[in-house]
């Protein structure tokens, strides 16, 4: 297989969601140009590159809404003995004197490879800027984003440390305002940890809103259900018309409420024009330690939201760290656990780790319809409950109609079984 750039390329062999049959699909200049019997006459008038995919399944390709590269497999260094949020964060920042800038870009470029082999063309990661670590990760992430644009569509969020706000919070407002000049794409934080969320909300939507960033927080990573900053968020961002350009993560508390309150939120929302991105396995293995029964699923109101049209993603979180300790860094993973524990449908829940994913992310669509990006994802499998169910790891990505990765799979089996 070449990675070479070829400007046309005919996918042929593959079944495409909801057809009966295989299709080929024509690639030119980075785009769909052309799908079954139209792919096929136009590729007979000039013949392209041919690329086989029998027996796979293609989709468009997945996309990550919300990782933290810069801690990324720390799960061998660090430990989290308590199992929670906090136990997490006291873990890591346990780390921090042997998170170096080296150290961070050799563990979230490992990360990031695994990333793109699994079908994932962009991600969004949250980066820990503090005291303690100061700029070491994000001139990382930064410096990474840069070096893949190629091959991944790589977004930075300045994560701004606590304490934040009041005389105590100086020294993490200073380093956050030195992140964003080092490059980073957007503004974030985790404003309940602050002696004054509401407060700490504020300031993070103004910086964003100031220097026309987006803003992505962690929201109410709880399942107390007073905890509802999200309330404040919606304030500040219609406040400061950051419609679009604004993403609230987490918001478990939300999916601890009774369906009217729940409803009624979910309605703010949509109005204010805010996403929501939803972290199933990271919540699931934090939050409802203390329950020794009826414990919370400690997901966000997912239907609540969708019904309202609010766009709600999912993704990964923390990918074998402290907070996460088995993630396989793997979109299909997160499909599965949104159809068990969202209830969401094999589409929809494919969806939300792809198409909607990169909506919140400001990006353009991918698929497979003529004149979309060409950022696919080719699957051996039958169809995409296979694919979700099976994930099998024989896969091919392509980026703007590039091959940037491919995944082989051969299995032997004694013959008697």
């Amino acid at each position: 297989m070449t990675f070479a750039t070829i400007s046309r390329l005919l996918l042929d062999g593959a079944r495409i969601t909801g057809d009966l049959g295989p299709q080929p699909v024509l690639i030119e200049s980075g785009r769909v140009a052309a799908i079954g019997a139209e792919a096929t006459r136009r590729d007979r008038e000039l013949p392209a590159p041919r690329l086989d995919l029998s027996g796979y399944v293609l989709l468009p390709a997945a996309a990550e809404p919300h990782a933290h590269l810069d801690k990324a497999l720390l799960a061998d260094r660090t430990t989290n003995p308590a199992g929670d949020l906090l136990g997490a964060i006291a873990a890591t920042r346990a780390a921090y004197a042997t998170m170096t800038t080296d150290d961070v870009l050799r563990r979230a470029r490992r990360a990031l490879c695994i990333a793109v082999t699994r079908g994932f063309t962009a991600v969004r990661t949250h980066v820990s800027c503090e005291e303690g670590i100061g700029l070491e990760a994000v001139r990382a992430l930064v410096a990474l984003r840069d070096a893949s644009r190629q091959t991944v569509d790589l977004q930075v969020i300045a994560m701004a440390g606590f304490p934040l706000t009041g005389r105590e919070g100086s020294e993490n407002r200073r380093i956050l305002d030195a992140a964003l000049d080092a490059g980073a794409d957007g503004v974030g934080g985790a404003p309940a940890l602050d002696n004054r969320p509401h407060e700490a909300v504020a300031t993070l939507v103004r910086v964003a809103a100031e220097r026309a960033l987006v803003v992505d927080l962690h929201l109410d990573e709880t399942t107390d259900p007073h905890s509802l900053t999200v309330c404040r968020f919606v304030d500040e961002v219609e406040r400061h018309e950051l419609a679009g350009r604004a993403t609230a993560s987490h918001c478990v508390s939300l999916g601890q409420l009774e369906p009217h309150a729940a409803a009624t939120i979910a309605k703010r929302l949509a109005t204010a024009g805010i996403a929501v991105v939803t972290l199933p396995q990271t919540n699931l293995y934090l939050q409802g330690r203390d329950a020794q029964t009826c414990v919370p699923r400690a997901l966000t109101a997912v239907s609540a939201l969708r019904r309202t049209g609010v766009p709600v993603a999912a993704g990964g979180d923390n990918w074998r760290d402290p907070f996460n300790p088995v993630a396989r860094i793997d979109p299909f993973e997160t499909a599965s656990l949104l159809v068990s524990a969202a209830h969401l449908t094999l589409p929809d829940a494919y969806e939300a780790v792809s198409s909607v994913a990169r909506r919140v992310m400001g990006l353009p669509p991918v698929g497979l319809s003529p004149g979309a990006v060409a950022d696919l994802l080719a699957v051996r499998a039958v169809d995409l409950a296979d694919a979700v169910s099976h994930a099998g790891e024989d896969r091919v990505v392509l980026r703007r109609g590039r091959v940037v990765a491919r995944t082989r799979v051969t299995s032997e089996l004694a013959p008697e079984i």
